[in-house]
């Protein structure tokens, strides 16, 4: 106990005596922000480690660039479980462990949901031309060229860029890598899941399970929420109250790193706006689809697991992905999917294919026009289903790209573009924690593009 004090008191006159910008977060939720800076580290050190391969230099660059405090943090690799602990001073120990085909979780005492969990593993990928297969025997050697010159500034300037893919009508014209990443390598998309969250919620209204315009959505929302849209939720102008600020004693830090279930959270928010009438960003938002679907498919992961495994990823080609649970089984739709660059590419033709890849109709029609129309709320209308549009506001978002454009947008600065009206699909991965020109840079392949279907 004497020495449980000792280091708190160290730790906290440390943490007095150190900047808050250096730190990264305020010191009035200091017991939080410790158990944050733990658990942040073990989850996605585990992940790094077990799902993208990352050697322990890169993992520790890679959490310090949220934190400094990271660095504090002792780290310990274990691969008979593979697991990741950590504690800073001795303090808020923790673990997070990885399954085959489920990723890393963080471990809670007295949850044990995922101890029976079986996962569907992923058919063998094909020999066939991409995306159906391995081969891109399609490639552009002008695009290439501007792809790798592109890849190369971009890792000269110190933006980190890990994995680009340029695809046009179907075919893959270019794909560039990062140092120690290459086409295989499962990358992690942060809020880019948030689409696929609601591409899987899009398939399952293809198939009749569900509907846009469901409500009574939870049994726990007894009160007005009960009138709540599946659109609304999905257009994140449901008008429930949510602190997306990613500081210790927010709700999305306790959502992803401290609670055992990422949708509870979010399940107590009230309403604080009237329904479809406010935009407003949230990550707690996107996990309630995910319970949603879990709830939909029975309550069980295992069936979840199934169904994105073959009503999506199979059909699709996706052969190097891994979308991760909760400590109580339900995905963390908003954050937590890892997929290779040339499977991001895949998931954004299937929007940019009106929903169909490789013959296989995955999502209606209606559905994927619906998913890319502003939505009408008061104050931001350029979102729809979980995808940040470039119209629907006086002006363009992304003005120098097509009208049509939109994207699935991931912390870090990532993106999947889908312009409908060029066939094209343009994926940018990496840990760039400062401004990325992803216009600029967009902007110039598609002028390669363009010159080139001109002449």
């Amino acid at each position: 106990m004497k020495k449980l004090f000792v280091s708190f008191v160290l730790i906290a006159g440390l943490l007095v005596a150190i900047p808050p910008y250096f730190l990264g977060f305020s010191l009035f939720n200091l017991g939080h922000a410790v158990q944050v800076a733990t658990s942040l580290s073990a989850k996605l050190a585990c992940s790094a480690r077990f799902i993208s391969e990352l050697d322990d230099q890169q993992i520790a660059s890679d959490l310090s660039s949220y934190s400094q405090v990271t660095e504090l943090v002792d780290l310990k690799y274990n691969d008979s479980p593979r697991q990741v602990s950590a504690h800073l001073f001795g303090l808020a120990p923790t673990v997070a462990t990885y399954r085959d085909g489920l990723g890393c979780t963080l471990d809670f005492d007295g949850v044990n949901t995922l101890k029976n969990a079986t996962v569907v593993q992923h058919s063998k990928i094909s020999t066939e031309q991409w995306p159906a297969g391995i081969s891109t025997d399609n490639i552009d050697p002008e695009i290439q060229t501007l792809l790798n010159s592109i890849m190369t500034a971009d890792n000269q300037q110190g933006l980190d860029s890990r994995a680009m893919v340029v695809v046009r009508g179907g075919e893959i014209l270019a794909e560039a890598y990062g140092d120690g990443f290459d086409h295989n390598t499962p990358l992690l998309g942060w809020s880019m899941g948030k689409s696929v969250t609601a591409m899987i919620l899009g398939r399952l209204e293809t198939l009749e399970k569900v509907s846009k315009d469901d409500i009574a959505l939870f049994d726990q929302w007894t009160d007005k929420r009960a009138d709540l849209s599946l659109e609304q939720l999905l257009q994140m102008n449901s008008g429930l109250a949510f602190d997306e600020t990613y500081a210790p004693g927010s709700d999305a830090t306790h959502m992803l790193f401290t609670a055992p279930s990422a949708s509870d959270v979010a399940m107590t928010s009230k309403l604080r706006h009237s329904p479809g009438s406010h935009f407003s960003y949230s990550s707690g938002t996107t996990n309630l689809l995910s319970r949603y679907v879990d709830q939909i498919l029975g309550s069980e992961l295992n069936n979840t697991m199934a169904f994105v495994q073959q009503e999506l990823f199979t059909p699709a080609g996706i052969s190097n992905a891994i979308f991760e649970p909760d400590a109580s089984g339900i995905l963390i739709g908003s954050s937590y999917l890892y997929a290779s660059g040339r499977d991001w590419a895949r998931l954004g033709l299937i929007m940019a294919n009106s929903g169909s890849i490789n013959g296989h109709k995955l999502l209606s029609d209606a559905w994927v026009v619906a998913a890319q129309t502003p939505n009408a709320s008061d104050n931001e209308k350029s979102y729809g289903y979980q995808f940040w549009l470039n119209r629907g506001d006086e002006e363009l978002r992304w003005p120098t790209l097509p009208e049509d454009a939109y994207a699935m947008l991931g912390n870090r600065k990532q993106s999947v573009m889908i312009i409908p009206s060029q066939n094209t699909v343009l994926v940018r991965l990496g840990w760039t924690s400062d401004d990325y020109p992803m216009e600029e840079n967009y902007k110039a392949l598609l002028d390669a593009l363009g010159n080139k279907t001109s002449s």
